[in-house]
């Protein structure tokens, strides 16, 4: 399936990325925070009433303006509201309705995307007084809200999800969905092309040849695949084309219909931030991946593959569990390992365990390792079992959720993988409170 795209919009300082943040990490309804991802990204998958979306944040902008930075920042709203199912326009309760709110508001009038007025840092009634003035734009309902605090953001989502385009799962495919992810020129339609066996992809030394996700189903020994080629991510920095923002978006649209993702990372230039960047999005999603270390025919002699892997995995710790495979999309060396595992590796993200497998792993891990102390009272962890695949996900009921440390809970993680077979692939554990 294929999420639905939420934009935030509005001019500097009103408070765009504070509700940004806030929805993709309220605690109760709304899911996020990518590991390996620094804090100035501007795209993020949420989640709230179950309907997931992709969250995307735009700079602050002036429709007037002539300075080149903000026509740059306009060209990126203006792909945003492209790519958007509903348009959240933020303003600020405390400076009032300014003359470059209403240039804003004619602005986006002229697409055809829902607005929803987001009046923002209303956190009391002398800020209730002004919001009647933002009534001169002509919206039918305006949204007060907090982002700091989170007031009102139920009104405003609970509108927001209604709305937006269905996201039924599709029709049940045998086929593995494999979406191959990596910065510009790591070699990916190289990769594909040379797994079908023909040059089906154009494959290029110009960075950015990939404008779209591009699907190609083949068969490999008796089993049906279907390759997702995908724009080359860049760093936010560099995204500086109006086509290369909407490759980006579909990119981590792609993520999210995979079964298996390659994460493909370029040996010649080491492990960059950027690699991470790639690798948190696959985790945070839930995918089960194979990180692959291309290139390694260009690699001077005497390289040494167990350093080289000593240190991609000390760079993406949060991403342990995944196998790394040293490759040649070029010359073909190594590739013959990629499918098998790719089918190993799904297969293992659908497994189910029975409730006394879950708590007899649970209990032998908190006999190994007992849980701290928080506010006086030790942590019990009552029963769990488990509430999901792809990636397996279990419910922990415990009394104490919020003196859980994290550390505790990666040390369950590792328990549950060992006792319940599930190696390679990564682990989700909620933790619900019971009394």
């Amino acid at each position: 399936m294929t999420h639905p795209v939420v934009a935030i919009v509005g001019r500097p300082n009103v408070g765009k990325s504070r509700l940004f943040n806030r929805l993709i990490g309220q605690r109760r309804a709304l899911v996020g925070n990518l590991p390996g991802v620094t804090r100035d990204r501007n795209y993020a998958t949420a989640e709230y009433d179950d309907r997931r979306f992709l969250l995307v944040d735009t700079g602050g902008f002036h429709v007037a303006s002539a300075d080149p930075l903000m026509e740059q920042i306009i060209l990126q709203v203006r792909v945003a509201l492209e790519e958007a199912d509903a348009v959240l326009f933020v303003l600020d309760a405390i400076d009032g309705l300014a003359p470059v709110d209403r240039e804003i508001d004619r602005f986006l009038r002229k697409t055809s995307k829902p607005v929803y007025h987001v009046i923002n840092k209303v956190d009391g009634s002398k800020q209730e007084e002004g919001v009647c003035d933002f009534y001169e734009l002509g919206a039918e309902h305006l949204f007060t809200i907090s982002a700091e605090h989170g007031r009102g953001i139920d009104d405003l989502m609970h509108a927001v999800v209604q709305l937006l385009p269905s996201t039924e799962p599709a029709p049940v495919s045998e086929a593995t969905h494999v979406s191959v992810l990596g910065k510009p020129n790591a070699g990916k339609s190289t990769l594909i092309n040379a797994l079908i066996g023909e040059k089906r992809l154009i494959a290029s030394q110009t960075p950015g040849t990939t404008r779209d996700t591009i699907d190609t189903p083949f068969t490999w020994d008796g089993h049906d695949f279907i390759l997702i080629d995908t724009a080359g991510i860049r760093r936010k920095s560099k995204i500086t084309d109006r086509i290369e923002t909407v490759s980006v978006i579909k990119a981590f649209q792609s993520i999210d219909r995979s079964d298996i993702c390659l994460v493909l990372i370029d040996a010649t230039e080491g492990i960059t931030e950027q690699d991470a960047r790639i690798a948190g999005l696959v985790h945070e999603a839930g995918r089960a991946s194979i990180l692959l270390i291309n290139k390694w025919d260009a690699m001077p002699r005497g390289s040494n593959r167990r350093k080289f892997d000593s240190e991609l995995k000390q760079h993406l710790k949060f991403m342990d569990y995944a196998p790394s495979l040293f490759i040649s999309a070029l010359t073909g060396k190594g590739l013959g390992a990629i499918l098998p595992l790719a089918m190993e590796l799904a297969s293992t993200s659908r497994l189910r365990s029975s409730t006394s497998a879950v708590n007899q792993a649970l209990r032998k891990a908190v006999s190994q390792h007992e849980p701290s102390i928080f506010r006086g009272r030790r942590i019990k962890f009552f029963y769990g079992t488990q509430g999901g695949t792809v990636p397996p996900t279990f419910l922990l009921f415990v009394n104490e959720p919020k003196g859980v440390h994290f550390s505790y809970r990666r040390f369950l993680i590792n328990r549950f993988r060992e006792e319940l077979h599930l190696p390679k692939v990564p682990i989700r554990i909620v933790l619900k409170k019971r009394n």
